[in-house]
C-alpha cells in the first residue's frame, strides 16, 4: 500500500455492472489504502437503482441528465481534466470498458497521473487495453481476473518465446527422428493381429448324421456344389434314403451343415474348409 498518493476513482456507472462496480472500489481501497475521489457518472436512472450501492460504498453519484449520445462519457471527462488541475492526484483510476475514453487517458498522462483502468470482463477491447498503464478485466458476478499484459510486457514475453524456440526445435526434431522406429513398432503387431484376424474360424467337426452323408456321397466333402439328384442316389445306394424317400427333407433337418440349392438343384456341405 502507498497512501501517501492522492488516488482519483471515477466510474463509467452507465457501462458496468453493479458487482464491477463493488469490487474495482474494493480492489482500489486494496491497492492504495485510500481513495480521495470517488465518483460515479450515470443517468438518472442508473443512479437510482444504484443509490444503496453509492451509498454503501460511499460513492458520490454524478447524475447526467442530458439524454444524448455519450453525454455521460463526455461529463466524466470534463470532470476528469477539470480534477486534475484542482486536486493533483497521483493516481487516476478509470472504471469503464469504453474505447472512447483512450483521448482522455493520454491527456491525464500527460500531465503527470498514472492511470490505471478497470473494466468488465468481455467488454473490452485490446485497443482500450493498450492505452492505460494498467487495465485489468473484473469478472461480473465473479473475482477479478489477473491484469493483462502492456504492451511492453507482451513484447518481452515474445522474445523469451524466441529464445526458448530453438530448444523446443531441438526437442522436435529428435522426436521425429524416433517417431519413424515408434511408428513402425505399432504398425508390426497391427499387421500380425490383422493377419490373424483374417484367418477364418477352424472348421467344426460333422454332425454324426452329417458324416454318413458325406461317407456315402464323399464329392460333398469338397465343399463344392454336388447335383442333389447324384447325392440322392448315393444315399439310396447306401441305404440312408428310401427308394420313395425325399432327399429335400433329410437336407432340412440339417440347415446349418447343408446348403440346398435351386435352378438347378444342388447341395452343398457348409462345413468344408476354405481353400
Amino acid at each position: 500500500m502507498t497512501p501517501s498518493l492522492r488516488v482519483m476513482l471515477l466510474i463509467d456507472a452507465d457501462n458496468v455492472s453493479a458487482d464491477v462496480i463493488e469490487q474495482a472500489v474494493q480492489r482500489t481501497l486494496a491497492e492504495h489504502g485510500a481513495v480521495h475521489v470517488r465518483r460515479a457518472y450515470c443517468n438518472a436512472e442508473t443512479a437510482l437503482k444504484q443509490q444503496a450501492l453509492f451509498k454503501r460504498l460511499s460513492v458520490r453519484p454524478m447524475v447526467n441528465l442530458s439524454a444524448g449520445k455519450n453525454s455521460t462519457d463526455i461529463a466524466l471527462a470534463v470532470d476528469a481534466l477539470d480534477l486534475v488541475i484542482a486536486e493533483r492526484p497521483d493516481v487516476v483510476v478509470l472504471v469503464s470498458s469504453d474505447s472512447d475514453f483512450a483521448p482522455l487517458v493520454i491527456r491525464l498522462r500527460e500531465k503527470g497521473c498514472r492511470v490505471c483502468g478497470l473494466g468488465q470482463q468481455g467488454k473490452t477491447g485490446e485497443e482500450t487495453v493498450a492505452v492505460y498503464d494498467e487495465f485489468t478485466d473484473l469478472q461480473h458476478h465473479g473475482a477479478p481476473v489477473a491484469p493483462r499484459a502492456a504492451p511492453a510486457k507482451k513484447a518481452a514475453a515474445k522474445v523469451a518465446a524466441k529464445r526458448a524456440a530453438p530448444a523446443k526445435t531441438e526437442k522436435a526434431e529428435k522426436s521425429a527422428a524416433t517417431q519413424p522406429a515408434r511408428k513402425a513398432a505399432a504398425k508390426a503387431p497391427a499387421r500380425k493381429t490383422a493377419k490373424a484376424a483374417a484367418k477364418p474360424p477352424a472348421p467344426q467337426p460333422p454332425s454324426e448324421a452329417a458324416e454318413f452323408i458325406l461317407r456315402a456321397a464323399p464329392a460333398l466333402r469338397s465343399g463344392a456344389d454336388v447335383p442333389l439328384n447324384d447325392v440322392a442316389q448315393a444315399l439310396r445306394a447306401a441305404g440312408l434314403l428310401g427308394k420313395h424317400g425325399s432327399s429335400l427333407k433329410l437336407f432340412d433337418k440339417l440347415p446349418a451343415e447343408f446348403a440346398v440349392l435351386q435352378h438347378p438343384d444342388r447341395i452343398r456341405w457348409t462345413g468344408a474348409a476354405a481353400p
